[in-house]
């Protein structure tokens, strides 16, 4: 995962940063200020290690940088969301500890590594660049895409929610899932096996997904239609990871950080193929 996405984020937040600083120096200034202040408070708060809060960091810069607007103002950025999916998971993984402690799911004291945080977020940032935007741009497929200011964050912001929706999902549901089942089968599984859904993680998760998709689309003036994407995506992509879990997971061919890079891209994908469909069709 870290191969995968930091060199490309680092390399573009250094160009983005110094671009900004020749044509307009506060952009550069609060984005990477409040990037490094991020990091440091999710350092202090125990819930990443240093690697994991200066990789966050640079996905944090690479996502407000390319959702920068004018008139510009930090919160109306891809921040809010990030700050959103941090929050959401933040509490999620600290309700119940005990009882998660007590059957061995809970997660390490030291926070999460960066290996998990590109896993997690890496898709968003890379999908949201302005080089692989215009890329779908330039296919011919998004042109008409003119209803909201950057209708293409959907995608991105699709991959946010997923984050978001995955852990809020295992993590509250191992607390309050009674009965879990087994998404391929139904049967009833153990509270954490790896591709077991239950109720009340499967609802709270989709509420994490749509309040990162509503403050996502607030944040960036999108509309009604940029949150049906993104949330949408981010449900599916939620599914999408218990499948996984359920399969290549249990049988060892991919581990937790792979399921879940895979999941946020699904989400994105999710989000892509829609609005090309829904646009190229002239459905809207």
């Amino acid at each position: 995962m870290l191969l995968v996405v930091l060199p490309f984020v680092a390399a573009s937040v250094v160009l983005q940063t110094r671009w900004w600083a020749v044509n307009a120096p506060p952009v550069a200034i609060w984005t990477v200020g409040i990037s490094l202040l991020m990091a440091l408070a999710v350092f202090r708060l125990r819930a990443a290690t240093l690697g994991a809060a200066l990789a966050g960091a640079a996905i944090t810069a690479c996502l407000m940088f390319s959702t920068t607007m004018f008139p510009y103002w930090p919160w109306q950025t891809a921040l809010t969301p990030v700050l959103v999916v941090f929050v959401l998971t933040h509490i999620a993984t600290r309700l119940g500890r005990q009882r998660k402690e007590r059957l061995g799911m809970a997660e390490k004291r030291r926070g999460r590594n960066a290996s998990q945080v590109a896993a997690n977020l890496g898709i968003a940032a890379l999908v949201s660049e302005e080089f692989v935007q215009s890329i779908f741009t330039d296919s011919g497929w998004f042109t008409r895409a003119t209803f909201a200011p950057m209708p293409l964050f959907a995608v991105g912001l699709a991959a946010l929610a997923e984050a978001a929706a995955d852990t809020v999902s295992s993590e509250i549901g191992q607390v309050w899932g009674s009965h879990p089942r087994m998404i391929t089968n139904l049967r009833l599984a153990e509270p954490g096996t790896d591709g077991a859904i239950s109720l009340a993680g499967t609802a709270a998760g989709a509420v994490a997904a749509g309040l990162v998709a509503a403050t996502g689309t607030l944040a960036v003036r999108g509309d009604f239609f940029m949150f049906w994407l993104s949330g949408a995506g981010g449900v599916f992509g939620l599914l999408f990871d218990s499948l996984l879990g359920a399969t290549l997971e249990r049988r060892g061919w991919l581990n937790n950080d792979a399921v879940n890079f895979l999941s946020t891209a699904s989400a994105a994908g999710f989000a892509l193929l829609a609005m090309a469909v829904w646009l190229h069709f002239g459905v809207r």
